[in-house]
């Protein structure tokens, strides 16, 4: 096992070996699991949430096609290198905020140096405004899956936030959002309707029994300036993880059911999860 106290935030990140799966590992961060990579196998996502923001991902453009993506939040860069595995030449920009859990990533998990990654380091809301002009309107990807510890900050939940992100999109592009939350999913319920003041197509995916707030957990929330493809959902649904439900359309709004568009004035962190919401096998943490 490998540590760190990042000097930022005080928080412990730690690199421990996956018993269970050869070559895996797991990234936790003030204890709680932040991303699993499989260096020998980038293409296999483990927590569920992840897996279906790689299932959305499959469905951009061609199988294969290289894209243009920007992720808020780098964690162990698990996204960013299933790109770089299943769509070789794609241009892939990284901010995080933390430059020590990037340092650490780096030396204990390095990614390809063929993958045309490049890492920003700053707050994700603030890089986000200095971008080269040249992204705006021709990012395929845009991933928010920003977290201080188990929380996502207040001032990377609101529409002024996410209308800075969806300025990036290209007409195809896509916007993933990982939303934490629990019971009476209040707090997933105002980022629906602040992605959707935002970007005006928006769907949710999740485990059944997180959707009807049963639990704490993630859900996957997908926004597009264009109309989301529903010959999609099937192949979405099909690829697991089960069960698993998508919610759009009318649905979607039944979901929102008159929660308040987020706003830079009314911004809240994400709640804080249990410790064992994320899904991790005996001794990978």
């Amino acid at each position: 096992m490998s540590e760190r106290v990042l000097s930022g935030s005080g928080y412990l990140a730690t690199v421990t070996p996956d018993r269970w799966v050869p070559g895996a590992f797991t990234l936790t961060v003030d204890g709680t699991p932040q991303s699993h990579v499989n260096l020998d196998d980038p293409t296999e996502l483990f927590f569920e949430y992840v897996q279906r923001m790689g299932h959305v991902i499959d469905q951009i453009g061609m199988p294969g096609e290289p894209i243009t993506a920007v992720h808020l939040g780098a964690g162990a860069l698990t996204l960013p290198r299933y790109v770089e595995a299943t769509r070789p030449d794609s241009r892939q920009q990284v901010v995080e905020l933390e430059s020590d859990l990037v340092d650490l990533v780096r030396a204990e998990l390095p990614w390809s140096k063929k993958a045309s990654i490049r890492i920003r380091h700053g707050d994700a809301r603030e890089v986000l405004g200095k971008l080269p002009a040249g992204l705006h309107g021709s990012v395929d990807l845009v991933v928010v899956d920003v977290f201080s510890g188990a929380r996502t900050p207040a001032h990377v939940t609101s529409l002024e936030f996410y209308r800075l992100a969806v300025a990036l999109l290209s007409p195809r592009g896509i916007i993933l959002c990982n939303v934490a939350d629990g019971p009476g999913l209040a707090f997933a319920r105002a980022q629906a309707a602040t992605l959707s003041a935002a970007v005006g197509n928006v769907a949710v995916l999740a485990e059944t029994q997180i959707l009807k707030g049963k639990r704490f957990g993630n859900l996957v929330m997908v926004g597009s300036a264009a109309e989301l493809p529903f010959e999609w959902m099937p192949r979405l649904l099909a690829a697991g993880p089960h069960p698993s439900k998508i919610v759009a359309g009318a649905e979607l709004r039944e979901f929102i059911a008159g929660a308040p568009v987020v706003t830079d004035g009314t911004a809240i962190p994400s709640p804080p999860p249990t410790k064992s919401i994320f899904q991790v096998r005996p001794g990978a943490d």
